[in-house]
């Protein structure tokens, strides 16, 4: 039934640049037919787009949400063996953009909870079903201000099914993406001393983040965890200047940097910000995936504890929708059947026996945790 269910999934392009409804009306069709109360949560920018949370059981104390998103990254520029929209069996492996950046879990979920009574729940079982997570976790950044705005509780506990190859992970660094702008004055080439260079100002706040990046490798903050356990900084793109013969009189300069679980996402935009005050510069927040941080010791982490491939703890290098879920209060841990190495890339697969395993997982952790 997983099997079935993933094959209608990755034959569905939902890159995030296209409409994700057929998938999210699947989703919502299986939820209702099992017994949930279905909830649609339209983008308002964007009527090709919507979030799918699902519902069922007794609000109060407890309960438990699973998560995951729809959307996948593009195959563009890649070379597949197959074709990456449509489910492939090759060596115990199905391949398909999807399969493991997370349609199988979605997939998985499905199959797990046909073997649930919903009428037998003792507390609320949600479901949460995102768009747009491949590019900055914009969907369940929308949702959760949706929900904020209508008051509408949810259980404290998240299970987002992220491929881990069955490893838990508590927390992740975020993602901030920023702009700098520098401005000069034009002239012709012949006379530059008649300008001023946008180019030339870029380079000197380039140096001071720089000066930065150097700083922040030395706050390091869980080692045991992180691989990178410092802020981690890209200056990524760079454009300005029209011609040879003009001076050029801007210059724009977009910078990534990942915050660590727990810290201020724009603390370093803030020190950068206030390192190039004295420059002809501006600086703009573009867009923010905030880190994610859950305390050891949930009563979620038990029910996973026993199917984990390792009883340790670790860490996601890549974000996910549980940093934005943090603003409601909720506790998320990432864990799911496929590997994170294989999520983005040519020929994506996740294993069937690793399919299989992760439908048993779902119904044991719902029967602990809401039956």
């Amino acid at each position: 039934m997983a099997r079935e269910l993933l094959e209608h999934l990755v034959g569905m392009d939902t890159v995030s640049n296209r409409p994700i409804l057929e998938a999210a009306a699947l989703m919502a069709q299986r939820a209702e037919e099992q017994g949930f109360e279905v909830e649609l949560y339209e983008d308002p920018e964007d009527a090709t787009k919507v979030n799918v949370v699902a519902s069922a059981g007794p609000r109060g104390e407890g309960g438990l949400i699973l998560s995951g998103h729809m959307d996948v990254v593009p195959v563009e520029g890649q070379t597949w063996s197959s074709d990456p929209f449509r489910l492939t069996e090759r060596e115990g492996r199905l391949y398909g953009r999807g399969s493991s950046d997370m349609k199988a879990f979605l997939a998985a979920t499905v199959a797990g909870l046909d073997r649930i009574d919903m009428s037998a729940l003792r507390s609320e079982l949600v479901l949460a079903w995102t768009h747009d997570e491949e590019i900055g976790c914009v969907g369940s950044r929308k949702l959760v201000a949706q929900l904020k705005e209508q008051g509408r509780p949810l259980p404290s506990l998240c299970w987002i099914g992220e491929p881990t190859d069955f490893q838990i992970f508590r927390m992740h660094p975020g993602h901030v993406a920023m702009k700098v702008v520098t401005h000069g004055r034009s002239a012709h080439s012949s006379k530059p001393d008649l300008g001023a260079s946008a180019l030339k100002e870029m380079m000197r706040v380039m140096a001071a983040v720089s000066t930065i990046e150097d700083e922040e490798r030395g706050r390091v903050r869980f080692p045991e965890l992180l691989d990178r356990p410092y802020v981690t900084m890209n200056m990524a793109q760079i454009q300005g200047g029209v011609a040879v013969n003009l001076v050029p009189d801007r210059c724009e300069l977009v910078i990534g940097y990942r915050p660590l679980p727990g810290d201020d996402p724009l603390r370093v935009f803030e020190a950068i910000r206030d390192r190039i005050a004295d420059q002809n510069a501006s600086t703009e927040v573009l867009r923010v995936t905030p880190a994610m941080l859950t305390e050891e010791g949930t009563p979620l982490q038990g029910c996973l504890h026993e199917h984990a491939a390792s009883p340790k703890l670790a860490a996601a290098s890549f974000a996910t929708d549980g940093g934005n879920l943090e603003e409601l209060g909720i506790s998320s841990l990432i864990f799911g059947p496929g590997s994170i190495d294989v999520a983005h890339a040519a020929d994506e697969y996740v294993g069937i026996e690793a399919l299989d395993r992760a439908v048993d997982i779902v119904e044991s952790v719902v029967r602990r945790s809401c039956c």
